[in-house]
């Protein structure tokens, strides 16, 4: 039996008090908190083998250089990837993509088109914009319709044989959609273009297969997944990230340096520049170990009651009202009080301990969409209970009470 308040004892922070209330933590879409076993890792590197990696000849060098190195094949192994070359570590998700969309601008011309979808994070549009100022490429967008779902004959539309690159999130941060990933790489892969996929919101719910999925490029970060801030993963295909010149250039990424020329180092090392977040990198495979060992197909299941439970709940809340009611989503609730500003909501349910997100959350097309200025965000993981759903509904009613 899945057990949340068991699993609840491995988070120390969950033990909190906020203005003097227990703490009941529903931001997890921003970030997810950290287990005990993780920090541990943490506090292991930093306490018996703090040194920097590769090409050390002393001990602490080379247990680091071990211990990271496994960290990406851990990721290699959870997300199915051919190779562990294939899998980039990052600063995060954002880092990810604006790697590949800097190596696209050497590839695209002024024909192309370039597709990203109407539910995306602001990381995921911002670096395509800025590719198509510089390449002159054209950038299309899938549309949404008010369920949030996306409108997959009007993609069939947008793809041409000048598509070159389909860009889309697999869980909208937002609303909590769960998008067609399969069919939209399908379909792309038919005109000849590839598809990066954000994974950020995913990574958490679902345990995305490389190879199943056949997909060109996918991102993450650790602390979607209960793991540390500023680390993340980017999956290429080994010849896509041949193609790719490097980013960043500096130490690590090079084979031989000569005032006349430079040679760069084979995958992963061609695009990982300078000393990386070592500590990051080796607590990340922690923190996917951890998850698995809870195990994804339960934390599925539970996840899903929760949403169920807390949607029925929030529903009986007149004036309420749910922004994202995909029949395919996962455990956020975006939702707004009539005639009351978001932002006060939040701001109320934080003296009373809740911490839940308000505003636009980084994705304005989607608030622009609706005619709205933001939302409130409920995300709940594994670890929520459905008493702290109550303690949301009821905080909920009180601040529309107060505000009204």
């Amino acid at each position: 039996m899945f057990n949340a308040e068991k699993i609840r004892q491995d988070f120390p922070i969950l033990q909190r008090q906020v203005n003097g209330k227990p703490l009941v933590y529903l931001d997890n879409a921003a970030t997810s908190q950290t287990p005990q076993q993780v920090i541990d890792v943490i506090v292991d590197y930093y306490s018996n083998y703090n040194a920097n990696i590769h090409r050390g000849v002393h001990t602490l060098s080379q247990e680091a250089t071990d211990k990271y190195e496994a960290g990406r094949h851990t990721i290699q192994k959870h997300f199915n990837a051919k190779h562990a070359h294939e899998i980039i570590m990052t600063a995060g998700t954002t880092h990810g993509i604006n790697l590949v969309a800097n190596g696209f601008s050497s590839l695209l011309k002024k024909e192309d088109e370039i597709i990203v979808s109407a539910l995306e994070h602001h990381s995921n549009i911002v670096p395509w914009q800025m590719l198509c100022e510089k390449t002159g490429a054209t950038l299309k967008v899938i549309p949404m319709n008010m369920a949030g779902e996306l409108i997959m004959d009007d993609y069939d539309t947008l793809l041409s044989k000048n598509t070159k690159l389909v860009f889309v999130n697999h869980i909208s941060n937002a609303l909590g959609t769960i998008n067609p990933i399969e069919e939209i790489i399908t379909k792309a892969h038919q005109v000849g273009a590839a598809v990066l996929v954000d994974g950020a919101q995913a990574c958490p719910h679902i345990k995305a297969d490389m190879q199943a999925l056949d997909v060109d490029f996918y991102v993450a970060s650790a602390h979607k997944m209960c793991g540390p801030t500023g680390v993340g993963f980017l999956y290429g295909k080994e010849d896509w990230l041949n193609k790719l010149p490097p980013y960043q250039g500096g130490g690590e990424m090079i084979a031989e340096v000569t005032f006349e020329k430079t040679t760069y180092a084979d995958l992963p090392h061609k695009f990982e520049a300078g000393t990386p977040n070592i500590c990051g990198g080796i607590a990340f495979g922690a923190a996917i170990d951890y998850m698995n060992n809870i195990g994804f197909d339960a934390i599925a299941k539970y996840e899903h009651e929760l949403l169920e439970y807390a949607t029925a709940e929030l529903l009986k809340i007149e004036g309420l009202k749910i922004y994202g009611t995909a029949k395919n989503k996962t455990s956020v609730i975006s939702f707004n009080l009539e005639g009351i500003h978001p932002y006060d909501i939040g701001t109320l349910l934080d003296k009373m301990g809740i911490a839940v997100r308000t505003g636009h959350h980084c994705a304005q097309p989607i608030m622009n969409f609706y005619n709205i200025p933001g939302t409130v965000r409920a995300s709940f993981a594994f670890y929520n209970t459905k008493a702290e759903v109550d303690a949301l509904v009821t905080g909920v009613k009180k601040a529309q009470m107060m505000l009204a």
